[in-house]
């Protein structure tokens, strides 16, 4: 790898919920009756948020599902992923990898994504609902047993329907002849997601999204070297969800 920069790519989005959102925080402090799966919030705010980990897992895990790669690493207890080291491929080579070897060989990542933070629309629409819980709901579920039917309730926390985030991506692009496919396979994992599920109990109804497309912005590297912001170019992708993003030819105006 080069390790040179030749330019910035930020992709920005919106993601709305049409369904509760449950992204799960930390459950120290917890009181007995209270909510068994709390969502994850900021510490000073207490507003609700979505690490961009979260979302960058979730998008490369996509991309390795359908590029139809072999999960050849053990992460953690019993989470299987792909990883390599192998610069032609689409996925490690957008996502990141390590070797896991003594050689420590690795692939940085060319994706950054930001943590997703609620509108100011949002927030206030979220200050004026009566829950019990600040800007979140809760949601009973029960879990049944097979045999004797026996239900054994627990309480969710999660954000609720309608919501709306800042979603930013920072793209690097390190070799040019990688752009463009990088880019759509991008796109590619934002279309699979609206038709997929983020965050925990997506096949119980939870995190089922739909992004706006905002822009895509280049920053060559003129930008940063010589403050030069008429190099900068600007695409509006007019605020539609992903799906109905046509991606070619945003991504070739780009470029153009």
């Amino acid at each position: 790898m080069s390790g040179h920069i030749y330019g910035k790519i930020i992709i920005s989005a919106k993601i709305s919920l049409d369904s509760g959102l449950h992204i799960g925080g930390t459950e120290s402090g917890l009181e007995v009756g209270g909510i068994d799966s709390p969502v994850i919030r900021d510490p000073v705010s207490q507003e609700p948020y979505i690490p961009g980990s979260s979302i960058k897992g979730k998008l490369r895990s996509l991309l390795e599902k359908v590029l139809e790669k072999d999960f050849n690493r053990l992460s953690g207890k019993e989470v299987y992923r792909h990883e390599c080291t192998d610069q032609s491929c689409e996925v490690c080579r957008l996502f990141g990898a390590t070797s896991g070897q003594d050689d420590g060989e690795n692939m940085p990542s060319r994706v950054y994504l930001r943590d997703a933070r609620l509108t100011k629309q949002s927030l206030e629409d979220l200050k004026l609902i009566e829950t019990g819980l600040l800007y979140t709901e809760w949601k009973t579920e029960n879990s049944l047993d097979r045999v004797t039917s026996a239900a054994s309730p627990r309480q969710l926390e999660r954000v609720p329907a309608g919501s709306v985030f800042e979603l930013s991506l920072v793209y690097t692009i390190t070799d040019q002849e990688d752009v463009k496919k990088d880019l759509k396979n991008l796109m590619a994992t934002f279309k699979l997601l609206e038709d997929d599920a983020l965050g925990g109990g997506g096949s119980r109804g939870n995190g089922s999204i739909s992004f706006s497309m905002e822009e895509f912005v280049h920053y060559p590297k003129n930008y940063y070297l010589n403050s030069d912001d008429q190099s900068v170019k600007k695409i509006d992708l007019g605020k539609s969800s992903a799906k109905e993003t046509n991606t070619i030819h945003f991504i070739d105006e780009l470029f153009s």
